[in-house]
């Protein structure tokens, strides 16, 4: 059993590497999209945390005597939330146009990554004057 488990691991560890300057093939495809996806989520989760950061040392200097509505990095929290169930399910209807067929996940995540690429740049516009 743990030889069978081993050797799984060293076949999955030999899966070439796509080359997605010259993808052919529709899985071919699928991953290089996916894994624009996957860059595109990394520098967003990066920009959160300068951002966050960012919004937090906002919220110090906030008088909260005369105003009770949460500070900065509350709002932006909550709104990027919402944004991130927004692109999750927009990005799934976008799939819709082909439903069941093998180019269904590359059309999720083409749209995933664009949003996300927008996103990451009005959270570094929206501290830009901070």
């Amino acid at each position: 059993m743990i030889f069978a488990s081993l050797l799984l691991l060293s076949a999955m560890a030999a899966d070439p590497e796509i080359d997605c300057d010259n993808a052919m093939s529709q899985p071919d495809l699928n991953g290089c999209a996916y894994q624009e996806y996957e860059r595109a989520d990394a520098a967003l989760n990066a920009q959160w945390k300068i951002t966050a950061a960012k919004l937090k040392e906002q919220d110090k200097g906030f008088d909260r005597t005369y105003d009770k509505r949460p500070g900065f990095f509350d709002t932006e929290l909550a709104a990027q939330r919402a944004w991130l169930t927004y692109r999750d399910q927009h990005c799934a209807s976008e799939g819709y146009s082909m439903r069941g067929g093998s180019a269904e996940s590359m059309v999720i995540s083409g749209c995933r990554a664009q949003l996300t690429e927008a996103r990451t740049k009005q959270l570094k516009d929206l501290i830009a004057d901070y």
